[in-house]
């Protein structure tokens, strides 16, 4: 009866729309229920797995445009016909992969229909299907616990923003070796790190183009009066709704190439560590972000950013996270901008943890100037990333001085490491003297 009803659907969509509501009232309601859940008769047809033989599905579309759907739909339909038996979601994160490819609204557990609906473990992140198809969770954040486990379907949200990219991606390729046809479908926002340029040149590789323009009858009003007439026609826009993989800013003060050459995976031991503060004046929409971000010193005066908790809440919302991401890398202290606020940033943070040891930085200097002695610690190499930060790189690469709005990211990210590797002061000059005279109290005898 399905394999019927999806014949059917196949034909509907073809029909002229006077023709399809025709054959459509005449449905029962069984066929109805059917057809609902039947996702080649909804869908567009860049939604749609790609014919011929390949390894791996790369479908690079903007905010909005139904990736999840995709993948769910695609993770679904290879279950039901049986290709799929042992399956492994990836996500940038343990939350990504429960909240959006399981319990979200385009996830797996809404698109699948009632009398094929799998059930979900949390605690041991896993979906098992009525067939005996199984599912399990792993999170870009921890790249090892895919090591081992085998597959012969993997489905990868948002690639660009796991913090290991290559480090996850090839632990999950040694396990994607199970059954005759082991396949991967890669949906995400481009950017242009390494992995998604790798990915994208390999023969084996299908690619899926799609923006956000796409579903824009499927969006709130708010979403395209907003985003889309803020970002429309802007770098961030082209590659957050166009679906663009931009080269890098040639006016920008940093550039991809010199975080890429200087990334690293583990954390060594730092004699110091700082949270940068970057507080934004109110939390209404459109106001910036509070920039969070931490970021540690070596004994060879080497800086790391350990970890980007840029957020866009109150300000006792942001004290939580500020003293959080503190506890959590065992910092010695938050720098904190008062331009916007003052006493304020502290009275803030010291309302949440009165003993937070606190240090004050005022903006005496322009963004510019305070960024370029970073930027070129960066050029140096000093300075590492430990694991990615897509949002806070994003910022760093696209930001020119004097243009756009304020980068609060990178405006936390200087104040931490100048406060870690202040600018080197010029040597004063020495005078010079004569033969025979020396030096008393500034005179030489």
């Amino acid at each position: 009866m399905q394999r019927e009803i999806r014949s059917l659907a196949e034909s509907i969509a073809l029909l002229p729309e006077s023709e399809r509501t025709k054959i459509l009232s005449e449905l029962t309601d069984e066929e109805i229920v059917q057809l609902e859940y039947d996702w080649k008769f909804w869908a567009r047809q860049n939604q749609l797995e790609p014919d011929g033989k390949w390894q791996y599905w790369m479908l690079l579309a903007g905010r909005g445009f139904g990736k999840t759907r995709c993948g769910a739909e695609w993770i679904r339909d290879r279950i039901e016909s049986g290709k799929a038996k042992r399956v492994h979601l990836v996500a940038p994160t343990a939350a990504d992969a429960r909240d959006t490819m399981v319990e979200g609204d385009s996830g797996l557990l809404a698109v699948c229909p009632p009398w094929n609906k799998p059930v979900y473990e949390p605690s041991k992140r896993r979906l098992t299907w009525p067939n005996g198809a199984v599912a399990m969770l792993f999170s870009a954040e921890e790249p090892n616990r895919l090591r081992g486990p085998q597959c012969d379907t993997a489905w990868c949200d948002e690639i660009a923003a796991w913090k290991y990219p290559q480090e996850t991606w090839d632990m999950l390729q040694f396990g994607l070796r199970l059954g005759d046809d082991p396949r991967c479908a890669i949906t995400t926002t481009p950017r242009p790190i390494p992995l998604v340029k790798d990915i994208l040149k390999n023969p084996v590789t299908a690619v899926t183009k799609g923006s956000t323009y796409d579903n824009v009858s499927n969006l709130a009003p708010a979403f395209v009066d907003i985003i889309i007439s803020k970002y429309e026609g802007t770098r961030l826009g082209r590659q957050e709704l166009n679906a663009e993989i931009l080269d890098d800013n040639p006016d920008a003060l940093w550039q991809r190439k010199d975080i890429d050459d200087n990334r690293v995976s583990k954390i060594p031991d730092l004699i110091r560590v700082v949270v940068g503060v970057d507080p934004a004046a109110t939390s209404k929409d459109g106001s910036d972000d509070t920039g969070i971000v931490v970021a540690g010193i070596d004994k060879n005066k080497h800086g790391y950013i350990l970890g980007d908790y840029t957020c866009h809440v109150s300000p006792k919302q942001w004290a939580h996270e500020a003293i959080s991401s503190f506890n959590k890398h065992n910092a010695d202290r938050v720098i904190g901008e008062t331009n916007n606020g003052g006493e304020m940033v502290e009275h803030t943070l010291r309302t949440v943890d009165s003993g937070i040891p606190f240090k004050a930085v005022h903006a005496s200097r322009g963004k510019q100037t305070r960024a370029e002695p970073i930027s070129s610690y960066y050029e140096q190499g000093r300075i590492h990333h430990v694991g990615s930060f897509p949002a806070l790189e994003d910022q760093m690469c696209d930001w020119i001085p004097g243009e756009g709005k304020s980068p609060d990211r990178v405006d936390a990210l200087v104040w931490a490491l100048t406060e870690l590797l202040p600018p080197e002061k010029p040597r004063a000059s020495v005078p010079r003297f004569s033969a025979g005279f020396g030096v008393s109290g500034g005179m030489r005898i």
